[in-house]
């Protein structure tokens, strides 16, 4: 089995197939846009963000099997947390991805999100992956847009195995 195919494992396709907490949360008082002109991904992150806990989340928007189901399992992992426990999980999930932490070796909380870890393999995937989380800590920040371009590894000094 080749590393990509073993990349899009059972759980990820699940994700993209149904994803959880899809849709616009007409109670947001936090939104924010994200793009990766990339692959041409695009989200919004709706937040109902009270007493300084994610009280709900949504999103809706067009991706890659990759960004969506990273975007329904960012959804599920960070509803509930306060703000600094959503941010160490972003924190920690962002290094994951970029080959920056060892989720076996190093405490973390990401849980079932270690299925993202083989993504550092692939470079052009980082900014897939990255996109909602990127777009949920805007949210969070008060900003409204997000790209890709802000953050992550510099891909076109990358070989991209799409």
């Amino acid at each position: 089995m080749s590393a990509l195919t073993e990349l899009y494992n059972e759980q990820i396709k699940e994700h993209e197939k149904k994803p959880r907490n899809f849709g616009k949360l007409e109670t947001a008082n936090r939104v924010a846009e994200g793009r990766n002109p990339v692959c041409g991904d695009h989200f919004t992150v709706y937040l109902q963000y009270e007493d300084d806990v994610i009280k709900d989340i949504r999103f809706e928007g067009e991706g890659c099997a990759i960004s969506k189901a990273s975007a329904s399992m960012m959804t599920r992992s960070v509803k509930g947390k306060n703000k600094a426990d959503a941010e160490q999980l972003f924190s920690e999930f962002h290094q994951m991805v970029l080959g920056e932490l060892d989720e076996e070796t190093t405490p973390n909380q990401l849980g079932y999100l270690k299925v993202f870890a083989g993504v550092r393999n692939f470079p052009v995937r980082v900014k897939c992956a990255s996109l909602s989380w990127h777009t949920m800590h805007a949210a969070l920040e008060g900003e409204e847009t997000t790209s890709t371009e802000d953050f992550g590894p510099d891909i076109a000094s990358s070989q991209i195995s799409a």
